[in-house]
């Protein structure tokens, strides 16, 4: 079988080999250098050109190299027949974890305050809080979203999480549907969005929802910058409804250099690495899926494209 690697931004030098030693009985190509489209079977891909996997006429399944799915749906012309599986591995679990505890505490201990001391060269303590008073709200739980939510919970913050369907976690108070959103938002001092996006949760982080939040909160998005209205987080840190905020998705990437949010001093800006996919446990993940597949089983990552993720 043959398996295409197809990505403009990621590096065929560590994947290849990584993906040869998980799959060694497979025929690893790379993108461009396809050879015959009918020989191909998968394709691993990031943002392929509008109507290319259509062309694969032997095509079996679809695997995105991200988590987010959202690239190759946007897609006219893709085979939606076909089984399409969004990247579960440890490494993009971990490291989603790493970014958001990272900065969930960043604002917890009001970082961004100390920083302007700084440079102020002013010496001052901040009352401290509790970590088991700061409420913390992660928006999504899935494979990513559950497993910060976790290991939050697990430092002590008051955690709950919001999805579309019922979850239960352990220390993770657990809100479901549109019914119990604004009761969620109303308990959450430091938001956090590992949301799908979907046509329901594009453009979700606008006014209308930071009104709900209680005022001086904190947003951390690293979902997709479709999520964010970004004049409407201007606003509510201008008029200090919210205080301040971490983003590392946009809608338009790179981050245009006339962008207010790279100097905004209420901001902290990433450029999309909040988690990124570790080829050597990637590829053995795509091993397991493609061999899952192979076997008529479902993959985990196995998308209904019914909901969109």
């Amino acid at each position: 079988m043959a398996l295409l690697f197809q990505s403009d931004l990621d590096r065929p030098a560590t994947w290849v080999p990584a993906l040869r030693k998980a799959l060694p009985d497979h025929d690893i190509r790379v993108w461009p250098d396809l050879g015959d489209p009918a020989e191909i079977d998968y394709v691993l891909a990031w943002k392929p050109p509008a109507g290319f996997l259509a062309s694969l006429p032997n095509l079996k399944a679809v695997l995105s190299i991200g988590a987010g799915i959202d690239h190759l749906t946007r897609d006219p012309d893709l085979p939606r027949h076909l089984p399409l599986v969004r990247m579960v591995e440890p490494g993009l679990t971990a490291g989603m974890t790493e970014f958001v505890v990272m900065q969930t505490l960043f604002h917890h201990r009001r970082m961004l305050d100390y920083r302007d001391q700084q440079a102020r060269k002013l010496w001052e303590e901040k009352p401290p809080v509790a970590p088991w008073q700061r409420r913390v709200g992660v928006m999504g739980l899935g494979e990513l979203g559950a497993d910060a939510a976790t290991h939050l919970a697990h430092l002590r913050f008051d955690v709950a999480g919001w999805s579309r369907t019922r979850r239960a976690l352990e220390g993770v108070r657990c809100f479901a549907g549109a019914a119990e959103l604004s009761a969620f938002l109303a308990r959450t001092d430091i938001l956090i969005c590992l949301l799908p996006l979907t046509e329901a949760t594009e453009s979700l982080l606008n006014a209308e929802l930071f009104a709900q939040l209680p005022e001086g909160a904190s947003v951390i998005n690293v979902g997709r910058g479709e999520h964010l209205v970004e004049a409407d987080l201007l606003a509510a840190l201008e008029s200090g409804r919210l205080d301040s905020a971490t983003l590392d998705v946009f809608r338009s990437e790179p981050l245009p250099a006339d962008s207010p949010f790279w100097s905004h001093p209420r901001v902290v800006v990433t450029p999309h690495i909040a988690s990124m996919t570790i080829p050597e446990t990637a590829a053995v993940a795509v091993a397991k899926a493609i061999a899952t597949l192979e076997a008529g089983g479902t993959p985990p990552g196995l998308v209904d494209l019914g909901r969109g993720y």
